[in-house]
């Protein structure tokens, strides 16, 4: 699953440690989605959406063969 996550952060001006308050999770949580390598829940991809004020569809995207 590709996301979108950094660039919305930087036009939040966001840092992870911040997003991570925001969402109520760590902030080695936000960079392990990042990275891809962690799939949000959907309650935590629906915070983050709200807090960047777009759809989730927007943030996330299912990559080929998934």
């Amino acid at each position: 699953m590709k996301n979108s996550i950094k660039v919305e952060r930087a036009k939040k001006d966001l840092t992870q440690a911040k997003l991570a308050k925001l969402t109520g999770v760590s902030r080695q949580t936000i960079n392990a989605i990042e990275l891809g390598k962690y799939v949000p829940s959907a309650l935590l991809a629906l915070k983050m959406a709200q807090i960047f004020e777009c759809q989730v569809e927007e943030i996330f995207q299912l990559e080929e063969g998934e």
